[in-house]
């Protein structure tokens, strides 16, 4: 699968109506994700189902849109449910993961969600998600780049010209001869190391 195709989607209910704090109807949204990811709908790299919204990292596969996937995954649990009347919210929300230090960011998101919110008090102990083990998903993108020169980029010059510390030259300011070439060190410009993320 295309690997500059993983996405964190987040999904509501209709007026944010806990319907996912019965155990059954959360076990039937897991059972839609499990159906669709084995067919070969998405790859999917983690999840949590919270009372009244759903967090995932999702690939979708090569011939289907995003929008596609998603439908297939509040559709399936809507059939499922056999219930009149909107459950969903109608659109959702979605961010294109750019690198591995991006996915590792979000992937303690979706697991630490339960937490934050008081449900559990280890990621592990909340069956509705990913981290307590409750149904076989697919490995971290190895396709996913170690991270992407344009966000170390990004990052280096915000902490160059902003006062950040993170060892990279400030610009020259020409006040101050002494003090100017040993933030440049040796005279040349630093530049942003494309490893370097955070």
């Amino acid at each position: 699968m295309n690997f500059d195709r993983v996405f964190f989607i987040t999904t509501v209910t209709a007026q944010r109506i806990p319907i996912f704090r019965r155990a059954a109807t959360a076990r039937l949204l897991i059972d839609a994700l499990t159906h669709y990811r084995e067919q070969g709908k998405f790859l999917l790299h983690e999840f949590v189902i919270m009372p009244d919204h759903v967090h995932a990292l999702i690939t979708p596969a090569p011939e289907i849109s995003l929008e596609r996937a998603m439908q297939f995954i509040k559709g399936g649990f809507s059939y499922r449910l056999k219930k009149r009347g909107s459950i969903w919210q109608a659109s959702f929300t979605n961010h294109r993961v750019r690198d591995r230090t991006e996915f590792e960011r979000l992937r303690d998101y979706i697991r630490m969600n339960p937490v934050r919110a008081r449900l559990a008090k280890r990621p592990e102990d909340y069956l509705y998600s990913s981290a307590a083990g409750v149904m076989v998903l697919d490995p971290v993108p190895q396709g996913l780049k170690p991270c992407s020169v344009q966000h170390a980029t990004s990052a280096a010059l915000k902490r160059r010209f902003h006062g950040g510390t993170s060892g990279l030259a400030r610009p020259a300011t020409g006040r101050n001869p002494q003090t100017d070439s040993q933030r440049l060190g040796s005279g040349r410009a630093s530049y942003p190391n494309p490893s370097f993320c955070r």
